[in-house]
């Protein structure tokens, strides 16, 4: 069954720009859930640029739903999740220059440092692992070597495609890889730049999706709409 997933992280963009208390993501996350949405997802960075540590630990209090913690694989970010007892962890590349995630992550690179380093501290805990990646056979495969419990599919490219033509390339590498991933038991889950505009293309050609994880287009149509009501649009078109 497919449910929403809302990223409340451009929440605490807009409060960080003044440097105040408001909005707070917290009592976002809590209007979100009241919505439709079936949990809430935020991506604490290494510079803070939005999400900070004290949000982390609030959001844990109030959440109800799906708790889906966004990281890079440090050290420090590994203790935080584990220690706010996430429901699940969503791993994530990450560098300091960019404005948002850039692509899925490198599985040939990270591979073996997940295998030693990462997986074993987030399976001792008992925190399920969806791992970020393009849809690329490749990538899906060791994902599975892994036994990720999930993927989260990139559809940024798919989002950002300028042409009917790249649209229709991008949808059909997602539906493969979804069938891909579901067949090697994965939990398909997806997100990046999916909004109001381009979101039905996608539920209607890619297949097994489970959460699927959408922020920056929530927030900027809850500027007219009202956070309440984008929301619920949103989850409302997914669970059809």
């Amino acid at each position: 069954m497919r449910s929403l997933l809302v990223n409340i992280d451009h929440v605490a963009t807009l409060r960080n720009a003044r440097g105040e208390t408001v909005p707070d993501p917290v009592h976002a996350a809590i209007v979100a859930e009241k919505a439709g949405a079936s949990g809430i997802v935020f991506h604490l960075r290494e510079d803070r640029r939005h999400i900070r540590d004290e949000d982390v630990h609030r959001l844990r209090r109030v959440v109800k739903g799906l708790f889906d913690f966004e990281m890079a694989a440090t050290d420090e970010m590994i203790k935080i999740c584990i220690d706010t007892k996430a429901d699940l962890v969503t791993l994530v590349p990450e560098s300091r220059e960019e404005l948002t995630t850039e692509g899925g992550l490198d599985m040939k690179k990270v591979r073996e440092d997940y295998r030693k380093r990462v997986f074993p501290q987030f399976k001792k805990a008992g925190i399920a692992i969806s791992l970020f990646v393009d849809p690329e056979e490749a990538d899906i495969a060791i994902a599975a070597e892994l036994e990720a419990e999930a993927v989260e599919l990139h559809t940024g490219t798919y989002a950002t495609a300028d042409t009917d033509a790249r649209r229709r390339v991008e949808l059909d590498r997602l539906r493969s890889a979804a069938i891909q991933a579901h067949e090697l038991g994965m939990k398909v889950n997806a997100g990046h730049g999916l909004n109001f505009d381009n979101i039905q293309p996608f539920l209607d050609h890619v297949p097994h999706l489970a959460d699927i994880s959408i922020g920056h287009a929530l927030i900027a149509d809850a500027v007219f709409s009202g956070l309440e009501n984008s929301v619920r649009r949103m989850a409302d078109i997914i669970a059809e």
